[in-house]
């Protein structure tokens, strides 16, 4: 099934000491990774201070676009659950000035939707 999740573009969970250990160049000194997450090659991930969103682009994957979203700049955003027919979560986030969400992502069910909306409202509220 995770194989189909990640076909179809489901998030699954990422351990923290890997993304760590890969996006460490991205951190402030005082910044800590809080969870991470991998669609397909794209990775997003929470911090202590920000939302980074890795937007891995072209055939050979060399060329990638770091996305950083300040808290501060979330003015809403809603989760939607997995259901019996439709197997997957899906998180919205708008960012001021916009009326569509500006971040959209599908979670696979190994991912607690509940704990990402707790990080979001945690940080944003």
């Amino acid at each position: 099934m995770s194989i189909l999740s990640s076909l179809l573009g489901n998030a699954g969970t990422i351990e923290n000491s890997e993304l760590q250990e890969k996006y460490e160049k991205l951190l402030l000194p005082t910044e800590e990774i809080v969870a991470g997450f991998k669609i397909i090659r794209d990775t997003f991930i929470f911090t202590n201070k920000r939302l980074i969103l890795i937007d891995v682009q072209g055939i050979t994957g060399s060329k990638i676009e770091y996305f950083s979203v300040l808290y501060k700049s979330i003015t809403r955003f809603s989760v939607e659950t997995a259901g019996s027919f439709d197997l997957d979560a899906e998180l919205k986030i708008w960012i001021s000035g916009e009326q569509h969400p500006s971040i959209s992502k599908k979670f696979n069910k190994k991912v607690d939707i509940y704990e990402v909306q707790r990080l979001l409202a945690q940080y944003t509220l």
